[in-house]
């Protein structure tokens, strides 16, 4: 038992971090899907993230958000399925040292350990940011995936 006292520890200190939310986080709207007798109901939410190292680039995600008394005490395990969106909302240029890939958002999908990500991956030659929403566990992820890509504006020839 000693030997996972660390471990334990560890994961006890990252809870707070694994449940806040992204930064730049909105919720714009919600639409209930099952009624449960006891506490919320099933719904998918949708949430609008800007992202934070490209001005005038906006992310909205649907996702499935588990209720009933165990989603309303946040001990639930939202499933991993969930659609993404993002929209240039002005011109939309890189900023100096964007590398290749990076995780711009992510979000608690449950109590412990399983998040949703949404990466952002310069694909150069088209000059497009690919934006890409999975889920993370521990230990494996999930298949379930979704994608979308913004254009980057070019200067006028």
């Amino acid at each position: 038992m000693n030997r996972f006292r660390p471990f334990m520890a560890l994961a006890l200190a990252m809870l707070p971090a694994l449940a806040a939310p992204a930064l730049g986080q909105t919720r714009v709207g919600e639409i209930s899907t099952t009624f449960r007798l006891v506490g919320p109901n099933d719904k998918v939410v949708v949430e609008r993230y800007d992202d934070p190292r490209v001005a005038n680039v906006s992310c909205y995600v649907s996702r499935a958000d588990t209720g009933g008394l165990s989603g309303w005490v946040g001990l639930a395990e939202d499933p991993s399925r969930f659609s993404i969106a993002c929209r240039a909302t002005g011109p939309v240029s890189l900023p100096a040292g964007l590398p290749q890939t990076e995780s711009v958002f992510r979000q608690s999908a449950s109590p412990l350990f399983k998040a949703l990500t949404v990466t952002r991956i310069l694909d150069a030659e088209k000059r497009v940011l690919i934006y890409l929403i999975t889920s993370t566990k521990l230990v494996d992820g999930s298949p379930y995936n979704s994608v979308t890509a913004v254009p980057i504006e070019t200067a006028a020839r």
